[in-house]
């Protein structure tokens, strides 16, 4: 019988993570072009996920099969069409730390460069912003005063200092009095943030290699900005779009500006 991922969890207070496995998982390209498009949350069909692989219908269903086995996906249902999604936004935070230390894939037709170059201007990292959008709105709520803490640096020997368990943990991100006040004002409602999800998280973003905000604060705010029409997604998994209202609210709200 297949574990759960509650049971995977319960199981790590009691074993050592089985580090190998999961590499294992990961390491194969298929699944991990599968992965990469599922990083923004997002439930996707087995078909669209054997476009994303290259790979045949039947080898993407041995290939995801293999990944709700060891809890990093699930699988839903819909009709008779099963939807496939990352299990939780640990997975997409241990793919992202994967990625700052990853080497590039080589860009073999201007269809893949344009990806490239859409997923480095503005993504999701699983259900919050990433890319140099991403990073420019986590600038601007440090210098606004909104965040406080630490400086969006990424310092790798800070990063793992006395053995923090990883990337996220070890900055102390903490939101302010005047952010509690200006995301309420903006309609983030801090009041219904998940209890078990920490509100502050952070992660390096593989194409800036700076912090971009993470946690339940950062899914919030990125929700509300397409609650809004600030933001779209594009034709491509993960590439986020900032709409021509969306500029413009984000440079007046946030003094958020990206060149082309």
């Amino acid at each position: 019988m297949t574990r759960t991922t509650t049971g995977l969890r319960r199981d790590r207070v009691h074993h050592q993570p089985d580090i190998a496995r999961a590499a294992a998982l990961i390491a194969d390209p298929s699944r991990a072009r599968m992965l990469k498009a599922l990083g923004d949350g997002r439930a996707l069909p087995a078909g669209l996920l054997a476009a994303e692989a290259g790979v045949s219908a039947a080898t993407a269903s041995a290939h995801l099969g293999k990944l709700v086995a060891a809890g990093l996906v699930r699988v839903e249902s819909a009709g008779r069409c099963r939807y496939y999604r990352l299990a939780g936004p640990d997975i997409s935070l241990a793919l992202e730390a994967l990625a700052v230390i990853a080497p590039p894939l080589p860009v073999t037709s201007l269809r893949e460069s344009s990806t490239a170059g859409a997923l480095r201007r503005s993504r999701t990292c699983y259900d919050h912003l990433a890319g140099r959008l991403g990073v420019a709105l986590l600038d601007s709520l440090l210098q606004g005063g909104l965040l406080a803490g630490h400086d969006g640096t990424h310092r790798p020997a800070e990063a793992v200092r006395d053995g923090a368990a990883g990337y996220g943990h070890d900055a102390d991100y903490r939101l302010t009095e005047t952010g509690r006040r200006a995301l309420g004002r903006f309609g983030v409602d801090l009041t219904r943030l998940p209890a078990r999800r920490p509100p502050i998280r952070y992660c390096v973003d593989w194409s800036e290699q700076r912090h971009h905000l993470a946690g339940a604060v950062g899914a919030a705010l990125t929700a509300r900005l397409f609650a809004l029409r600030w933001l779209r997604y594009g034709a491509s998994p993960r590439v986020v779009h900032v709409t021509e209202t969306g500029a413009d609210g984000l440079a007046g709200t946030f003094g958020v500006r990206l060149a082309d």
